[in-house]
C-alpha cells in the first residue's frame, strides 16, 4: 500500500486559482501570492496523504462468548447442574427425593437384616425340632422295648427247655416249641429294626457301664476281669443303655 499512496501522491497537481484582481492590478508581488497558493496546496496535499497512511485502527471489541457457566461441583463430589436460584421448587424437590432415596435404603437394610434373623431362627428352631424328634423316638423306643424284652427271656428259656425234653415227648409238644421259636426270633427282629441292639457279653472286658456281675469266679482259664458267661442279655439303643447284661466274671486266683 506505501508504493502506491507514493504513485497518487507523485501524480498530485498543485492548482492555482486567481480572482481576476489580483490578475489585473493586484499591488502584491506575484512572486510572493504564488508562494502563498502553493504553500496552501501543499498543506492539504499533506493532510490528504497523511489521512490516507493512517493505521487503520479495528474498534470492534472481541466478542466474548456468554456460554452458560460451568458446573459447580456437589457435596457429594458430583458435576450435576444446579438451579441459580438457591431454594427453587427444583432444588427443593431434588433434597426431597435424596432424603426418601436414604430413607428406603434404611428401611431395605433393615427388612434384610429383620429376614437374616428370622432364617437363623427359623434354622435353629428346624434343628431342635429335629433333635427333639429323634430324642422322643429313642425314648419311646426304650419304653416299649424295656417292656418287651421280658417276653423275650421268657421266649428264650421256654426254648432252653427243648433240650431237657425227653424222647418220649410227643410230636405235638416239639410242634409247640418250634412255634414258639417262631414267635422268637420274629420279635426279635422287630427290635433289632427299631434299633435295639444287643450288648457285647461273653469273651469281652468286663465294662461296669454295660455289664452286671452277679457271679464271680476265681480261674485260670480267663484273664481276670473277664466276662465268663452272660446270664442274662442286655440291650441298648445307639449310646442310650436299655439294661445292662447280668453276666459272670472271672477274677485272679
Amino acid at each position: 500500500m506505501a508504493p502506491e499512496k507514493k504513485s497518487d501522491e507523485s501524480n498530485r497537481i498543485p492548482i492555482n486559482f486567481y480572482d481576476s484582481d489580483g490578475e489585473n492590478g493586484h499591488d502584491g508581488d506575484p512572486d510572493e501570492s504564488s508562494l502563498e497558493n502553493s504553500s496552501d496546496d501543499q498543506d492539504f496535499t499533506n493532510t490528504m496523504s497523511s489521512d490516507d497512511t493512517a493505521p487503520a485502527t479495528d474498534t470492534d471489541v472481541p466478542e466474548h462468548e456468554d456460554g452458560p457457566p460451568a458446573p459447580l461441583p456437589q457435596a457429594d463430589g458430583s458435576t450435576e447442574e444446579v438451579a441459580p436460584s438457591a431454594g427453587g421448587p427444583e432444588v427443593a424437590e431434588l433434597v426431597a427425593t435424596r432424603a426418601e432415596l436414604k430413607r428406603l435404603e434404611s428401611e431395605v437394610k433393615e427388612l434384610k437384616e429383620a429376614l437374616a434373623r428370622r432364617q437363623a431362627d427359623f434354622e435353629n428352631y428346624r434343628k431342635r425340632m429335629e433333635r427333639e424328634r429323634g430324642e422322643t423316638y429313642s425314648r419311646v423306643v426304650v419304653d416299649i422295648a424295656a417292656k418287651l424284652l421280658p417276653v423275650l427271656d421268657n421266649l428264650k428259656r421256654a426254648l432252653e427247655t427243648e433240650a431237657s425234653v425227653e424222647a418220649s415227648e410227643s410230636d405235638e409238644f416239639r410242634h409247640f416249641l418250634s412255634g414258639v421259636d417262631l414267635i422268637y426270633k420274629q420279635l426279635n427282629g422287630v427290635l433289632d429294626a427299631l434299633g435295639v441292639k444287643p450288648v457285647p457279653a461273653e469273651g469281652e472286658q468286663f465294662n461296669p457301664h454295660l455289664h452286671e456281675a452277679v457271679v464271680t469266679e476265681p480261674t485260670d482259664d480267663y484273664e481276670p476281669d473277664t466276662v465268663m458267661q452272660e446270664i442274662v442279655r442286655g440291650f441298648r439303643v445307639g449310646d442310650k443303655l436299655i439294661r445292662p447284661a447280668l453276666v459272670k466274671v472271672a477274677v485272679k486266683k
